[in-house]
């Protein structure tokens, strides 16, 4: 059998260097690869560029990497609670490439099934179509977009087993599933990490064939960005 477990995070980030390209899952913090990223700021690589949904917020997620100005380039579709990506997008210190959220996930889509690129209506006759292929199809306008093209693809997933299969849990199955198999690498952290055979296999969400690392992560904090709750009702 087919066994791609590593020991730790340091060995599953084994080949990683400056100037590389990673996909990182998540949205928001939901479902973010805390080990991975962790390690990427204690490894202190620089020149990234990372393509992930967004950057976290200041102090958490890919907001860590930008406090120590490890980023070169951002792709995400929104700068969201972060004020260093804002800071240092506005500044020019930080290469940002806006793209909608549903192009995003299709690029790395694409990538993952071996797509060299897509067309698709978002996005047509605004700045993100500047310079780029158009075409028409049943008399509507489209933008022609490349897939992406990534280094290591970083993901984080509930269960998983030695040979690869992973099950995300509720909203962490956000960009985690369509960055699996869009990379030359992808990295799976998971929480729970069983033998081959004991996951059932109509609850897997990404087979093994699109892993090539995956360990066990610990210590996740899981925090929430924004917290909305009710005001507690007085009798």
């Amino acid at each position: 059998m087919i066994n791609k477990t590593v020991r730790n995070v340091s060995e599953a980030l084994e080949g990683a260097h400056d100037g590389m390209t990673f996909m990182l899952g998540g949205f928001g913090l939901s479902g973010i690869p805390e080990n991975a990223i962790s390690e990427l700021v204690r490894l202190n690589l620089k020149n990234l560029t990372c393509i992930s949904n967004n950057a976290g917020v200041d102090d958490f997620g890919l907001g860590l990497l930008l406090q120590k100005k490890q980023i070169d380039k951002m792709v995400s579709s929104y700068v969201g609670e972060n004020a260093e990506f804002e800071r240092q997008m506005l500044s020019g210190e930080l290469e940002v490439e806006l793209t909608p959220q549903g192009t995003l996930a299709a690029k790395c889509q694409a990538a993952q099934q071996g797509f060299p690129a897509i067309y698709t209506p978002a996005g047509y006759g605004t700045e993100v179509a500047m310079g780029k292929e158009t075409r028409e199809f049943n008399g509507k306008m489209y933008v022609l977009e490349e897939a992406y093209k990534a280094d290591f693809a970083f993901v984080k997933a509930w269960k998983g087993d030695k040979a690869g299969n992973l099950i995300f849990k509720g909203t962490a199955r956000n960009f985690n599933p369509v960055m699996c198999g869009a990379a030359t690498i992808t990295v799976a952290e998971v929480e729970e990490l069983v033998e081959p055979g004991e996951l059932d296999p109509n609850q897997i969400h990404i087979p093994g064939i699109f892993v090539q690392r995956i360990f066990q992560g610990k210590n996740y904090e899981k925090r929430i960005e924004q917290r909305t709750v009710r005001q507690k009702e007085t009798l």
